[in-house]
């Protein structure tokens, strides 16, 4: 795991084990522009994902990334983040 760019294999996992939602990473690859609710992701279930990260990093996220819409969005908010933390 880097420590400074969350993954698409690193959300899907995440998606997992905090929303309950498995999508294989080239799943999650290929619809990255797709709604979180159309992969089953609902705002707690992104809210889950946050507080996950927030444990692993041990710093806080943006305060938009658990209004994200896409994967790609997400992923390049919580990457902008860490990489301006680090």
């Amino acid at each position: 795991m880097s420590t400074d760019r969350i993954t698409v294999e690193e959300l899907a996992e995440l998606m997992k084990k905090a929303a309950g939602v498995t999508v294989t990473p080239e799943e999650l690859e290929q619809r990255r522009e797709s709604g979180f609710d159309g992969l089953g992701i609902d705002s707690l279930g992104l809210l889950g994902i946050v507080g996950e990260l927030e444990n692993r990093y041990g710093t806080p996220m943006p305060p938009d990334a658990e209004r994200c819409k896409t994967p790609r969005q997400f992923l390049d908010l919580v990457n902008s983040a860490l990489l301006a933390g680090a």
